[in-house]
């Protein structure tokens, strides 16, 4: 039998999750759909995120014959038979997985039939394409970003994989062992349903056979058992609450247990973005720092690096102005996606945008800033709105202070002007 992660691959963008920007009403992918036209691309974002899957469904969307290679194995001959292929069935869309991995010949040897639409090429990667691809090839190509599935997503994915007739229906679950694998599985969906199909193959899907099938090290358990997500969420609320000791001890405790450093270093930077912020902004220069040291070094000498990270964002002021801010301009983003940019803010690099006006009357602040301060920046109807209220916490007092008299001057401005 196929595994259950192979079974359940989603047969239409409807059953894709995580990725909205892409399949989502406005995502570039269901418009290639709708248009039954196909763009050369690569999809890139780290594993079990649904890139074979997304590029199969694309080909099926436009009728189109799919051939799917690894760059891991593939070479100039298999390039040079994929062409002879595209030759006798026109259109063919070649999925090259692991594309970064393709050397220079390799990569120009495809050149040429991308240029004259004989190939469509999907390439997918967990790499930063920026860095392996050749300048030439990149410039035929989309990069369309493939994002990790969040937790929400994870436990979506896992119910219908229990209640799906693909998947493993009729085995009996309980949800905080969804919840439990959904945490653990840090946005790989593959990861998820093999942990799932070993923990169900024991009997029923529980936390204990959840954490037999995870393994101590993936889980980050510590020796008495205790809930990997419980611990994580102690040292966050304790970094939050300036509680320097309590943070140290957890952190410990998740170290001793075998949890993954990596995944604790990227959870110390989400502190510092989220709860330090603007109060202390190199607080999330030093996360950024532990977590590069870490991985310079390694356990236990990289460990320290952690050790200090955490007792700096414990002692910092904190903030959380910024993820405020964002949650309100998401918010206000989806309450008014079609709100005009101001003519004299838009680019105009031709001459029609030029004439519709684009650009007319923008005030450069360098050389005019009693203009630009004149001038409208957001939507009309909009003027009013407010995201970002800074807070008295260290360094963002300097901030206030600023912010306060920036928005003064504006009004002034704009009554003036009005």
């Amino acid at each position: 039998m196929e595994p259950l992660a192979e079974r359940l691959r989603p047969r239409s963008l409807e059953e894709v999750l995580g990725q909205p920007h892409l399949t989502g009403p406005q995502g570039l992918l269901r418009r290639m759909l709708q248009a039954k036209r196909l763009a050369s691309m690569v999809l890139f974002g780290p594993p079990g995120t649904g890139k074979t899957t997304l590029a199969r469904l694309l080909a099926e969307g436009v009728g189109r014959p799919f051939l799917h290679l690894s760059a891991v194995e593939a070479g100039l001959k298999e390039v040079r038979q994929a062409v002879e292929r595209a030759r006798q069935e026109r259109g063919l869309v070649l999925f090259l997985d692991e594309v970064h991995r393709f050397n220079r010949a390799q990569q120009d040897a495809l050149l040429p039939h991308l240029e004259t639409g004989l190939l469509t090429l999907i390439g997918a990667t967990a790499e930063n394409p920026a860095f392996e691809l050749t300048p030439a090839l990149r410039s035929r190509l989309r990069f369309l970003p493939v994002k990790p599935l969040s937790e929400e997503d994870l436990f979506t994915l896992l119910r219908r994989a229990l209640t799906d007739p693909r998947g493993l229906p009729g085995v009996p679950f309980a949800e905080e062992a969804l919840r439990l694998l959904a945490q653990a599985a840090e946005g790989d969906a593959r990861f998820a349903l093999n942990t799932l199909e070993l923990a169900a193959s024991l009997g029923e899907v529980s936390p204990k056979t959840v954490r037999e099938a995870l393994g101590a090290e993936r889980l980050g358990m510590d020796r008495a058992g205790d809930q990997f997500y419980d611990l994580v969420s102690a040292l966050h609320k304790s970094l939050r609450g300036n509680h320097v000791d309590a943070a140290l001890y957890y952190l410990a405790r998740l170290l001793e247990g075998g949890a993954d450093p990596r995944y604790l270093a990227r959870r110390l930077i989400r502190v510092a973005a989220e709860d330090v912020g603007l109060a202390d902004p190199l607080a999330l220069r030093l996360a950024v720092a532990a977590k590069e040291a870490y991985e310079a070094l390694g356990s236990p000498e990289g460990e320290l690096a952690l050790v200090e990270a955490t007792v700096y964002l414990a002692l910092a002021p904190k903030s959380n102005s910024l993820y405020a801010a964002w949650k309100r301009a998401q918010e206000a983003a989806r309450a008014h996606p079609q709100a005009p940019v101001p003519l004299h803010l838009r680019n105009a690099p031709t001459a029609l945008q030029k004439a519709l006006g684009h650009g007319k009357g923008y005030a450069y602040y360098h050389e005019d800033k009693a203009g630009s301060f004149a001038q409208a920046y957001l939507p009309e109807g909009l003027e009013a709105l407010t995201l970002f209220e800074a807070t008295g916490e260290g360094w963002e007092e300097r901030v206030r202070e600023r912010l306060k008299a920036l928005r003064e001057r504006f009004q002034t401005a704009r009554r003036q002007k009005g």
